[in-house]
């Protein structure tokens, strides 16, 4: 097995401050940058005003850019399960990809993997229940689409990171049955078509931007 401790690469950032809540989330993202070192110089560059708690690097090497114990800046105007501060009840992650504006692509073997070690741990030293493994995309759903459609949620769930529902559920769409459910799980529903959107983009990518159908519908009732 991938052993993430002994690639750590200790890469302080100076955007943070005081944690003021224990830690309750993980929040995985991707740089969307040309480069890993662009991304990583943002994260470190006070002028920035960003930063994350770790960079998960293509070849599976691990930055840290600020202690667990501390807040870091990732998550910006956010929402989950009535938190407005996803910032001070989280862990942030950024996992190298150049994303959607520089050449999105699926996220290599050794990343996923490097990826699915520091969460087991995390999950492990802060008691966190495989639902709150979340994307960007998740709660902040009007302006954020990382880790995006490509990134392979159901291979982290099935080693208890993150929930996925069964692989093309099916139910009749009820829209006023599915507000309910996504507010339930913990979207922001004021713009309901935006979190249906995200929604499918983490648990149900084939569906995503078709709107309430019947596998997005399934997908819902039984995560």
């Amino acid at each position: 097995m991938f052993c993430y401790a002994a690639a750590v690469i200790e890469t302080p950032s100076p955007n943070f401050d005081t944690r003021n809540a224990p830690v309750s989330l993980v929040i995985l993202h991707y740089t969307g940058m040309p480069t890993a070192q662009a991304a990583i110089a943002r994260l470190c560059d006070a002028a920035s005003k960003v930063s994350a708690h770790y960079t998960v690097l293509e070849d599976g090497r691990i930055h840290r850019h600020v202690a667990e114990a501390d807040r870091a800046w990732h998550a910006g105007i956010s929402y989950w399960r009535g938190q407005r501060d996803i910032n001070a009840i989280s862990i942030g992650i950024e996992i190298v990809n150049p994303g959607h504006e520089f050449g999105y692509r699926t996220f290599p073997s050794a990343q996923m993997q490097a990826v699915r070690d520091l969460c087991q741990d995390i999950i492990r030293r802060h008691a966190i229940p495989a639902k709150n493994i979340l994307g960007h995309s998740d709660v902040a759903v009007a302006r954020k689409i990382d880790p995006g459609e490509l990134f392979d949620w159901r291979y982290l769930a099935e080693y208890g990171i993150g929930v996925m529902p069964p692989a093309h559920a099916s139910a009749t769409p009820d829209m006023a049955l599915a507000q309910k459910l996504l507010a339930e799980f913990g979207y922001d529903t004021a713009d309901l078509a935006q979190t249906i959107t995200a929604f499918q983009r983490h648990f149900c990518a084939s569906e995503l931007n078709h709107g309430l159908t019947p596998v997005t519908m399934g997908a819902l009732m039984r995560l």
